[in-house]
This record gives C-alpha cells, structure tokens and sequence, in this order.
C-alpha cells in the first residue's frame, strides 16, 4: 500500500507542486503528500476504474515528482559503474535498464533508471531522494577523481502506459515511437516540442515516459487526454498496477538496509559486474552471491483472501510461528484478489507455500506465489 498523508487543507505550502498540478485540481483530482509533493492520488472515476482502464487502453500518469539526472564526461560510464550495479559501460547507446544505487552495507540506496544517452548517461531517480541520492552520488565523485559532471534536468516527466500507448503516442509524434523497443530511449519531437522519450514505465504494461520543457508540460499532458483511449491516472491506481506487475516501491520493498539478494533484486548485476565488481557495497553483495547461506530473508509475492494485508502486517505459520512481514498489499482489480509483497524468512520463500497474514486482529490464509501476478505486456522488439 502507498504511504501517503492526505493534504486536507492545503496548508502545506512548502509541499513541492509538479507543472500540472493545477491541471489536476481541475480534473477533481484527491491529491495527498507523496515524497514531499503534493500528488494526485485519485480521480473522480476512482482507482479500480483507472486501474482496469490501464490495463485495458492507456493511461497517462504524471510523474514529475522523480528526479531527472545527467552525467557527463568521458569518464562518466566508468563513474556510474562505482554508484551503481549496472554494466554502463557495455550498454548500447539508445539503451538503458533498471539499476540499483548501493551503500558501503550492500543496503540499497534507491533503485533506478540509467540510460546510456549518448553523450550523457540518462537517470531518474525516486521522488524525495535528492537529499539522500544526490550527496551520495557528488561524494562518491570526489573521490572518483575523473572527467565526470553531474545536474539535475529541470523538465516535466510524463508516463502513458497500457496497450494502446504505442498508437496514442504515435498519433502526437511519428510512427517510430511504436518500434521502439522496451528499455530503448531516444529524442522524440511531440506536437513540435523537443521530448526525451524511453519505453518503459511502472505498471506492467508497455508505454514510455517522456522528458518534456517544463513550459509544454501541460500542452502535451491535455493533447494525450484528448484522444479517446487515454485516461488521468492517479498515484492509487499506480501502486496497485506495480504491485500487480511484481515492481518494488522504495520504501516499502526496499531500503537501505535491504540487499540486492534479500529483495531478490539480483538480475539487475550483470554477469560482468559479477566478475569485475567495483561499485559500492561490492564486498557485501558479492559475497551473498557467492554464500547462499548468508542471506536469511527473500522478498516474496503472496495471494490472499478478505481483506489485504498492508504493510506492517506480521506473517505467520499456520502453526502460530513468526516468520516474516508484508512490505506493500493491495486489492488487485486485475486479478480480483489481495496481492502483496513480504519479506520471509528463506525457507518459506518457495512458491505454494501456506501462511498467515495479522490483519486487523485477524489471520487470514496467504500463499506465497511467484511475480508478477500478471504477464507483463511489454514491447521487445519484432
């Protein structure tokens, strides 16, 4: 479940506002702090109704809140390799992956998006993170020593995500966008407006997010509104569209105290990293590659029946012994059903498995099942 506060009153001024939010306000948007900006959190078709209508047509997200990032110099690849996990140096221009931003613990620091952008290397991190990412990034570049530059990029972050994405945005720019494949970026001219554009997003679902002028934010955000299949969605219905799809929310799911192996996050260490190691925390989280045994939880998926555990709920043996503790649960409007995220203790990660979830006083069944819950729908290429 997302951890907001509700913004009653609005009285929070020193509350961050994206470019669209008075956009939001006028579509009847419920906003609620999220990472120290206020967000919209539903609209009036509610959060079942933009779920399914995601997973059914497109739907259009703001997400402005994240924290946009460029690196250059010519050693650039070679100082992302020391912050983060990723193979930066072997990725092909026009190409990026998800990436994780570890501590000298092996603790993940945040997990995000890098992308080699040709004379830059390309990363968004997560909302509310500069104070914690951004010292992080700059002491470690110090100490680098090499050519190597960082900024943020001050620009509006929209995501359109669901099968009909490809042909809506296709419509605003040019049909190369819809051969694009998934984790692919490159420019893109929109409605004549310059855009930085990646086929990716958080729900699942194929779609792109596009780096937009703050200035045209809004201009494009109405024109995607505009066309039939397209949908304002709000921050409820994008947890319960990750959490189907299998996809970490920081500060749920991990933390920096969670290891790559813990949150069983290790596809995201290339091969080559493996071998080579290099980046922060390399000690820790190589050696629990390489000794199984020293990892003690696993983050896992479960199915439930009633009500769905949140996070905090206490997860439990049918004979009464603790052994674990949801991070994140949800209704699933796609699968009609409770989903949820936990960490457990590892031998009763395995698929099948009978639990117990304390919600509200009461045990309810769990089972612990492989993600994500639902096949992701993302474009790879013909």
């Amino acid at each position: 479940m997302l951890r907001i506060r509700p913004n009653h009153a609005r009285a929070f001024s020193t509350l961050r506002k994206t470019p669209l939010y008075d956009m939001h306000l006028s579509l009847g948007a419920s906003t609620a702090e999220f990472g120290g900006w206020d967000m919209p959190i539903k609209y009036p078709l509610g959060i079942m109704k933009e779920h399914l209508h995601c997973r059914a047509e497109a739907g259009l997200f703001d997400v402005s809140h994240m924290v946009p990032c460029r690196v250059t110099g010519k050693d650039r690849a070679k100082f992302m390799e020391k912050i983060c996990v990723a193979d930066v140096q072997n990725m092909p221009e026009g190409m990026g992956s998800l990436s994780l931003i570890t501590n000298d613990n092996g603790g993940v620091i945040d997990d995000c998006i890098v992308t080699n952008a040709g004379d830059h290397i390309y990363m968004v991190i997560n909302a509310g993170h500069e104070d914690k990412d951004i010292p992080h990034i700059l002491k470690h570049m110090e100490a680098f020593g090499g050519d190597v530059a960082f900024e943020k990029v001050d620009c509006g972050l929209l995501a359109l995500q669901g099968p009909s994405a490809a042909k809506v945005l296709a419509k605003l720019s040019d049909d190369s966008v819809t051969k694009m494949a998934f984790m692919s970026a490159k420019p893109v001219t929109v409605m004549g407006v310059p855009c930085f554009v990646t086929r990716s997003g958080y729900t699942g679902e194929d779609g792109y997010e596009l780096g937009i002028p703050l200035e045209e934010t809004e201009k494009i955000a109405k024109a995607l509104l505009d066309q039939p299949e397209v949908e304002i969605i709000g921050l409820g219905a994008r947890d319960s569209l990750r959490l189907e799809a299998g996809l970490c929310l920081y500060g749920n799911d991990l933390d920096d105290t969670t290891t790559p192996s813990e949150g069983n996050l290790l596809w995201t260490i290339p091969k080559s990293r493996r071998a080579d190691g290099g980046f922060v925390g390399a000690e820790k989280i190589l050696g629990e590659i390489a000794d199984k045994k020293l990892v003690k939880r696993k983050r896992v998926g479960f199915v439930g029946t009633g009500p769905p555990p949140r996070g905090g709920d206490k997860l439990f043996t049918p004979e009464g012994d603790e052994v674990g503790v949801v991070t994140s649960g949800v209704y699933g409007p796609s699968l009609k059903k409770p989903v949820g995220m936990a960490y457990v203790k590892k031998k009763f990660m395995k698929a099948g498995t009978k639990l117990q979830a304390e919600v509200r006083g009461k045990r309810r069944d769990v089972t612990i099942t492989k993600m994500p819950f639902v096949e992701p729908g993302y474009y790879r290429g013909e």
